[in-house]
């Protein structure tokens, strides 16, 4: 069985899509600027890499993908936040995301600074709500809350980018960019897989083969991003290409170069295919999305 992977993310990214049109608007005249603002970065044109492996994972336990689509989107808000705090002058600088002018640049700081924060604090209203989600049991609403905290703070995302930062200028060694990595993009990315099986009732064991496959590829995906920051245009990436090197991140191609470095990135994804063995034809478009993980070009 092969999947038009490119058509099979669009077609869950439409859904997600649909769904933050209708319910990510301004109840207040008061607020439109700020809404406008959370907009335009969640419309900005992402991949919707994240709500895809949620849809997959969840498949693989369950069939009933309406009920995943909030949980999809909240997690697409809480990302999109953590893209605009880290494009913003005090973290990485960058003045391009996705072909276009970032949040900061367009709206100024302070609002994008907000729009992030009503974005973070949304994903938490979603996933806890009731009516959002009539068919989730509070306890796996509570399970998933929890875990995307667990994933996205100080023990996960945020703290890989404080690590991030405190690593620019060429102070880090491999342990440095293996935290970074693991908890800076893994983290969340792990989550999404495991988030797909908690919606879907898998067993504990099978929320764990969710979380260490998840685990894996976005460690890889992570390591690509690395390699395609050195070897790809600004036009090709959507922003600023080599920013990396010229800032001296701690990432795998300063560390390994970069052909050890998609050495690793492609032993992680044969690690990862080995995991999901078990689960038959289920779990192929886990599989081609790992595929394009270490596949893609921007």
């Amino acid at each position: 069985m092969k999947l038009d992977i490119n058509n099979y993310i669009k077609f869950w990214a439409k859904k997600v899509d649909s769904w933050l049109d209708q319910n990510v608007i301004s109840n207040s005249q008061y607020i439109d600027g700020l809404v406008d603002a959370m907009r335009y970065s969640l419309f900005a044109g992402g991949k919707r890499l994240r709500p895809a492996l949620i849809y997959s994972s969840f498949g693989i336990f369950d069939g009933y993908f309406d009920k995943v689509t909030p949980f999809a989107a909240a997690v697409e808000m809480l990302h999109t936040y953590s893209l605009i705090h880290d494009d913003l002058p005090a973290m990485d600088d960058d003045d391009l995301r996705r072909g276009k002018p970032t949040n900061h640049v367009v709206y100024g700081e302070g609002v994008a600074i907000l729009a992030g924060d009503a974005l973070l604090t949304k994903a938490f209203e979603v996933m806890t709500s009731s009516s959002l989600n009539p068919d989730v049991e509070p306890a796996m609403m509570l399970e998933a809350a929890n875990k995307l905290a667990i994933a996205t703070g100080e023990k996960g995302m945020v703290g890989g980018q404080y690590a991030d930062l405190k690593a620019e200028g060429g102070f880090f060694d491999e342990g440095t960019v293996s935290f970074i990595h693991l908890n800076k993009t893994a983290a969340l990315i792990s989550y999404c897989c495991e988030l797909g099986a908690i919606l879907g009732y898998a067993s504990d064991g099978e929320k764990k083969d969710m979380s260490q496959f998840g685990k894996k590829i976005g460690l890889a995906f992570q390591i690509i991003d690395d390699i395609l920051d050195l070897t790809c245009t600004t036009e090709e990436l959507g922003k600023n290409a080599k920013s990396d090197l010229k800032k001296e991140k701690a990432t795998y191609p300063a560390i390994f170069g970069i052909e050890k470095s998609r050495k690793i990135a492609d032993d992680l994804i044969f690690s990862a295919f080995g995991i999901l063995d078990k689960y038959g034809e289920a779990a192929v478009p886990l599989r081609e999305l790992a595929s394009f993980v270490v596949e893609r070009k921007n």
